[in-house]
């Protein structure tokens, strides 16, 4: 029902409206009344009405003066002028207020009646657009969210020329024209949830990212369980480092007041050129898989992380100071867990650097870094229900014990067939969990305030990664299987019942029959009436 209030100096008047209207069986609310704008402000604030019925002339504060206050703390309110005054001024001024209507008196209530439901449907057709858009809103949200994410794979994948990439980010309004670009990896995780699971924290710092990297114009790219990825562009090198830090040094400063989070980053090289962004994205990969070595937040450029390190010639091989303590096996299936496959070098890499490296110069010792690798990921396919023989047995004969450089190949080779595995059994893991919202959509459909975010907690995924998950495997964004499903149900039960539309409305999830009517519309191509088959009567 559509709020009114009404504002009258005149005491004969004001009854009269209020008792010639029956408020209610006209889906009407009159939630007040005053004798002028003085008394009437306080009174329209706290009850906030869809539709104020206002005489000019009143004593204390006349209509005009009240117009010009309602509309400033309340603009989306409708106001109906009632006025004896036919004069030209009167009605300008009302119009520059926003006023929707200037009725002259006297004036019955058929007539003010008329002009009320004359706004009324100017209200449900607002809704009506406010709903659409921001239906549209989300589904492009989302649809963004998987474009953009294409689009950093093909800028760093180095795999097509320059001018597509440049014609793919126009596309997707996103401007790619400095002369300068640096990429930073940087994830968020709650130290109580898995890397994958719903957590409030974790979403409030995206949402901290994501506002800061729109205030500098970096662009964000949403890389699911990998994190985001910055893209900082500028005009000049100098330039390009500054506003970097800035935003980093603003970004770490922010998520100190979340100490349940724990975040790294990994800085890239800055390149000239956009065909180098394959180097800077090597470069800031490298550093990022340094998290896997450190338990503390860091944000790191891969550059400098061992410039501390000893120098290997000037050391002496003294196995009995190698302790099997050394050999990281938690960060091992660490990375196991979550890393990505391309990620498998850049952690070998940094892997063997922190061994003690004088010690990778003996046979005997490469060999027991290379058994406990295999062990390591021999025990995470069994943890993850993957086929141990996948995974390449050290061979003596292939030279895997032969010198250091074979040995990391050997351990790189099985860590990404490890990976693989991984992503096979979570792609089951997944077609799981959508099939699980899926069940979920089917049994809330009807409940008007189902989100994204509500299915994300329910099936205990972080919400942007449970968006790529359900598009990858539904081929739809969320909004759109949705409206689908619900509009589906409207369809069955239009054709197998005999309920009202209003009725259907509600059932499918949508409190506005107007908006449902308007909605089924768009995306059926015919009013929910021309589908039934013109039975107008069932209609309301």
């Amino acid at each position: 029902m559509y709020r009114i209030f009404l504002v009258e100096d005149e005491v004969v008047i004001r009854k009269g409206i209020v008792n010639s209207i029956p408020w209610e069986r006209e889906g009407l609310n009159l939630v007040g009344e005053a004798s002028d704008g003085e008394v009437a402000y306080p009174l329209i604030m706290k009850e906030k009405p869809d539709i104020l019925l206002t005489d000019i002339r009143m004593p204390f504060m006349d209509g005009l003066e009240l117009c010009r206050l309602v509309k400033k703390d309340l603009p989306q309110i409708k106001i109906i002028i009632l006025s004896g005054f036919n004069e030209f001024d009167y009605a300008k001024t009302a119009i520059q207020l926003g006023v929707t209507d200037y009725l002259l008196k006297p004036i019955n209530s058929t007539q003010l009646l008329e002009a009320i439901h004359k706004v009324t449907d100017q209200i449900e057709r607002e809704q009506e657009l406010s709903k659409l858009m921001e239906r549209y809103r989300l589904e492009q949200e989302e649809t963004a969210i998987r474009d953009r994410n294409r689009l950093f794979q093909e800028l760093v994948s180095g795999n097509r020329p320059v001018q597509e990439l440049l014609e793919l980010s126009g596309e997707l309004s996103i401007p790619l024209s400095s002369a300068w670009y640096n990429i930073v990896l940087l994830k968020a995780t709650s130290i109580h949830h898995a890397a994958d699971e719903y957590s409030p924290s974790v979403v409030a710092v995206d949402k901290i990212v994501t506002e800061q990297a729109d205030q500098l114009h970096c662009m964000i790219f949403d890389r699911g369980l990998e994190g985001k990825a910055l893209l900082f562009q500028a005009d000049s090198e100098e330039e390009l480092v500054r506003l970097q830090s800035e935003m980093l040094d603003e970004i770490v400063r922010m998520l100190k007041a979340y100490p349940q989070i724990r975040y790294f980053g990994g800085i890239g090289q800055p390149v000239s050129r956009i065909s180098a962004l394959p180097e800077s994205f090597r470069k800031a990969g490298k550093g990022f898989a340094h998290r896997f070595f450190v338990e503390e937040n860091m944000i790191v450029d891969s550059d400098r992380l061992f410039l501390g390190q000893m120098d290997a010639a000037s050391e002496e091989i003294d196995l009995s100071h190698i302790k099997s303590s050394q050999i990281d096996r938690d960060g091992i299936k660490s990375f196991l867990r979550v890393g990505d496959q391309k990620e498998a070098g850049y952690f070998v890499e940094e892997f063997f650097q922190e061994i003690n490296a004088s010690a990778m110069r003996s046979g005997l010792f490469r060999q027991y870094i290379v058994m406990d690798s295999y062990f390591c990921v021999a025990d995470f396919m069994e943890e993850i229900g993957a086929p141990r023989e996948c995974i390449e047995q050290p061979d003596p004969a292939s030279g895997v014990f032969q010198n250091e450089e074979m040995a990391q190949r050997y351990v790189i080779r099985i860590m990404e067939e490890a990976v693989r595995q991984r992503e096979t059994v979570s792609g089951n893991r997944y077609r799981d969990v959508v099939a699980e919202s899926l069940a979920y959509i089917a049994e809330n459909y009807a409940n008007e305030d189902l989100t994204l975010n509500m299915i994300a907690s329910h099936v205990n995924f972080s919400p942007n990664h449970f968006s790529m998950i359900f598009s990858q495997q539904t081929g739809q964004t969320f909004i759109r299987y949705l409206t689908d499903y619900r509009m589906n149900k409207a369809r069955e039960l239009l054709k197998c019942t005999s309920k009202k539309s209003s009725e259907i409305s509600a059932e499918v999830g949508y409190k506005d029959s107007h908006y449902f009517s308007y909605l089924f519309k768009k995306t059926q191509g015919m009013t929910p009436t021309q589908y039934r088959g013109g039975d107008s009567a069932q209609e309301t």
